[in-house]
């Protein structure tokens, strides 16, 4: 079995629900995916840093940095940073820099709203887990491009088929994902 395989059939097994739930977007929903619970074991981990890096590679996108919204985003981002520079892809060879996009700029300290850095270039990719309507990804695309960075594209883990493709493609972004509603629900 593939690493896309046995992540799909993690993410069926352990992060699908059914029930009544509000999701983020504050939409009632029959059914939640909650992808933590897969990307934080380190099976979990392992294999979404492989099965992302894998989809950058084959994008052909020009890739500096890989940003993650908090919470959700952020395991994404660092998965996929470090499986990058051990497989010597992005900038000379030494992978892409993981950037963590708050919902809010903390009260603290620098106050800083996107933390990390990516000197080699502004060109992100915006991961996520799932989108919905695009509203959280909307966000950090405002806030990262306010810091100066060119966000050209979203992948996320899953799309629920609920307008967010649309909504980033809008604003000038390329968003796929790797698994849509339909793997999911029956």
């Amino acid at each position: 079995m593939g690493a896309r395989d046995e992540l799909l059939d993690l993410l069926r097994r352990d992060a699908y629900r059914e029930g009544r739930f509000r999701l983020a977007s504050g939409r009632e929903s029959d059914f939640f995916i909650d992808c933590k619970r897969v990307m934080l074991t380190a099976r979990g981990h392992r294999l979404l840093g492989e099965v992302l890096c894998d989809e950058l590679a084959a994008s052909k996108r020009a890739v500096h940095a890989v940003a993650g919204v908090a919470l959700g985003g952020c395991p994404l981002a660092s998965a996929v940073s470090l499986t990058s520079a051990l497989r010597g892809l992005g900038p000379e060879g030494h992978g892409w820099n993981a950037l963590y996009v708050r919902k809010e700029a903390k009260d603290h300290g620098t106050a800083r709203r996107v933390e990390g850095t990516s000197p080699a270039g502004p060109s992100v990719v915006l991961l996520e887990d799932v989108l919905t309507t695009g509203g959280s990804s909307r966000m950090a695309i405002e806030a990262l491009r306010a810091e100066g960075f060119e966000v050209g594209a979203v992948l996320a883990l899953v799309d629920r088929a609920e307008g967010a493709l649309d909504a980033l493609a809008a604003l000038g972004v390329d968003a796929r994902a790797l698994f849509h509603r339909s793997d999911f629900v029956r």
